[in-house]
């Protein structure tokens, strides 16, 4: 014991002096910049008064403490936490993260979404979720990431437990445009207090993207970015270290022996490296639909300390994998196991070219990371009970088959030449027979366990895709997900455990009707409704409208007159005008291109585009780079900053887009022929490839 003593008090004492060297360095900063901001006071003091030069000095130093005060003060109150017990789980919400602490047995969930089939919410709010108390606590504070979905959070035990959470996206209630978050974000569990990381060199903005620890290393892979044409998936690799250099580095990859660009995927770590599996993209094929492919590859990540050694290796599907492929279905980690669990999914099968049927999975897997990796299907066990010898007969007989099978798996397993049809061959027989053992845990061998209250099979969630699962201290835990009906997407927020040493039964913490969600209609069917029910909905609209969509104060749409314009460009030279028209020509071409980069189709008026149309447009981009700048505006400042951003941009272009309205008028364009189309992120009503969900 003594022994094991030595290295552990060596380790806090390296932490403490590590912690104390970064307070130093920290204070030195502020004392320079303080002495910077007081040199020409203290100067033009000494010269207007001389032979007072120490007096000066004197109140010089007395001045730079009570500076540093005044920093500390600020800095305490900017991350004062407010620390709230709530009464029930956070509000419905899609594409949270659910993370389990890795020093305790608490989860935190953070940020997420909500649709209700004509508007979308986003949070940035932070919850903890106490077992042992069935209890939600919520934190708060001023300086801490902004509203977002889709973002991905690690966490490591080191700093006294820590959660890292980058990128996310965010939009307006319309959805209407997109922006993609790039920020690093650290949060204390200690603390309870967010701190931003800022570095020159970090990823590109994206949403969807996966996250994992591996030691010291904050490993990212993957993603997309939604221009609002077209959605660009990524599948660039970047390490990020918390303990050295803090520092992101890109790591790279042969082409040829790397995962394909996805998002939407699992990324699990173990002590040898870290295992990604499946995902979701989308095709492009010119002068064809857009077609959402379901990943169901596994790869391998061979780690080292040194990260020019790091190298990906495809892995074979080996065991009783998923069958059908499916997609929204990230496997949490069970640590302890050194294994993934899978729970849920769909698949979107094209009936034809104009109807996609969907259909949602509520089974569950596991995947076992070491070696080669292994998939096994982890079906519920039923209670023994008195006078059940047909059963286990029919059991044993289920299990000699199973083992049957997975002799001949293991056999397949030796040849290694075995191609792609072996492999659906031995998908397709173990599929079969774990259908056959449900029918027969469901059917049982006694024709009254129809109605069997004790059947672990009644217990399961409702099929869903995209939840929310995270495994602490060898318990799953199951919140949310979406579910979809004909063309409504139903965002769900009820919440289940599951022991996994037992694999008995489920249990509900929270139940989620399906009949008592809410879903805003389409204006056709609202038509259709009372009047005094379109009138309540319109109330509500106009409210909402007045919260997100007002225009900040202090600021107007004040569109130049026609003749004003006019004037101005009189005014020109002949070279002037002519550089104005190559400047228009050749700004007609990049905005027609569907190429751009998201930053460019947002921060960018369109030819034909009012003011009051761009900043409409444009506002939550703006928002958010007003809400990057400065992390702690919120409302209306932030909205006053945006839209300045937003009337800065177009006033730079403004001339150029004059100058393409005179080009369009003298080729004889009238408004609808020159009519630009507006940028819309993918439809998010709509269910199947065309849903926001299904990236």
């Amino acid at each position: 014991m003594g022994k094991k003593g030595k290295p552990s008090a060596g380790k806090a004492a390296a932490k403490a002096a590590k912690k104390e060297k970064a307070e130093k360095q920290a204070t030195r900063k502020l004392t320079k910049q303080a002495a910077k901001q007081k040199t020409n006071t203290s100067s033009s003091s000494s010269k207007q008064q001389p032979g007072k030069k120490g007096a000066a000095v004197e109140d010089d130093e007395e001045d730079l403490d009570a500076l540093l005060a005044r920093y500390r003060e600020q800095w305490e109150q900017e991350h004062v936490v407010s620390d709230e017990k709530v009464g029930g789980p956070p509000s419905r919400r899609a594409n949270a993260t659910f993370t389990p602490c890795p020093l305790g047995n608490d989860l935190y969930l953070f940020g997420g979404e909500y649709f209700n089939g004509e508007r979308v919410s986003f949070y940035q709010d932070m919850y903890r979720y106490i077992p042992d108390k069935n209890e939600w606590r919520t934190y708060a504070s001023k300086t801490q990431p902004g509203p977002r979905s889709a973002h991905q959070v690690a966490a490591t035990a080191a700093q006294g437990g820590m959660l890292w959470l980058f990128g996310g996206e965010f939009s307006g209630a319309r959805q209407n445009a997109f922006h993609h978050y790039r920020d690093l974000w650290a949060f204390s569990i200690e603390t309870k207090a967010w701190e931003r990381i800022d570095t020159k060199l970090r990823p590109s903005a994206r949403s969807g993207h996966r996250m994992t620890f591996w030691k010291h290393y904050l490993v990212l892979f993957g993603g997309f970015i939604d221009t609002g044409v077209k959605t660009q998936y990524l599948n660039d690799l970047w390490i990020f270290d918390t303990q050295n250099t803090f520092k992101w580095t890109e790591i790279k990859q042969n082409d040829l022996r790397r995962p394909p660009p996805r998002s939407g995927f699992s990324l699990l770590s173990c002590p040898e490296g870290i295992v990604l599996h499946g995902g979701y993209c989308k095709k492009y094929v010119k002068g064809q639909r857009t077609q959402g492919v379901a990943l169901e590859d596994t790869w391998f990540l061979k780690m080292d300390e040194d990260l020019t050694k790091l190298d990906w290796v495809k892995r074979r599907k080996v065991g009783y994998a998923p069958n059908p492929v499916r997609s929204g279905c990230t496997m949490a980690l069970w640590q302890s196991k050194s294994m993934g669990i899978l729970f849920g999914g769909v698949t979107d099968t094209e009936a034809d070219e104009e109807t996609m049927e969907s259909t949602f999975h509520k089974d569950l897997y596991g995947y076992q990371l070491p070696g080669t990796g292994r998939w096994i299907s982890l079906n519920l066990k039923r209670k023994k009970k008195a006078g059940g010898g047909r059963r286990k007969k029919k059991q044993q007989q289920q299990q000699q088959q199973q083992q049957q099978q997975q002799r001949r798996d293991e056999d397949s397993d030796d040849d290694g030449d075995s191609d792609r049809d072996d492999d659906e061959n031995l998908a397709e027989s173990t599929e079969k027979l774990r259908m056959q053992n449900q029918v027969s845990a469901a059917n049982g061998a006694d024709e009254d366990d129809d109605d069997d209250p004790d059947d672990p099979l009644k217990t399961i969630p409702l099929e869903r895709y995209n939840v929310m699962l995270a495994v602490q201290r060898n318990t799953l835990y199951v919140y949310g997900g979406i579910f979809e009906a004909g063309n409504r997407e139903y965002t769900l927020d009820d919440f289940y455990t599951l022991d996994l040493t037992k694999l008995e039964r489920f249990t509900c913490l929270k139940d989620c009707p399906i009949d008592a969600l809410d879903w805003a209609e389409s204006e056709s069917e609202d038509d259709s409704d009372s009047g005094s029910d379109s009138d309540s909905e319109s109330s509500e609209s106009d409210s909402e409208g007045e919260e997100g969509d007002e225009i900040p104060e202090g600021f107007e749409f004040d569109e130049a007159d026609s003749d004003d314009e006019a004037a101005r460009h009189a005014r020109l030279s002949a070279a002037e005008r002519e550089a104005l028209r190559a400047k228009a020509q050749a700004f007609m071409g990049v905005a027609a291109d569907s190429a751009r980069t998201e930053q460019e189709v947002m921060s960018t008026p369109q030819p034909g585009e009012k003011l009051r149309a761009f900043y409409e447009r444009t506002k939550p981009h703006w928002a958010a780079v007003a809400m990057e700048a400065d992390p702690k505006l919120r409302g209306k400042e932030m909205r006053k900053r945006g839209f300045a951003l937003a009337d800065q941009q177009y006033q730079e272009y403004k001339p150029i887009l004059d100058e393409i309205e005179r080009i369009r008028a003298e080729a004889g364009l009238d408004e609808n022929e020159a009519a630009v189309n507006k940028v819309g992120g993918i439809g998010a009503g709509s269910t199947g490839v065309d849903s926001r969900n299904r990236r």
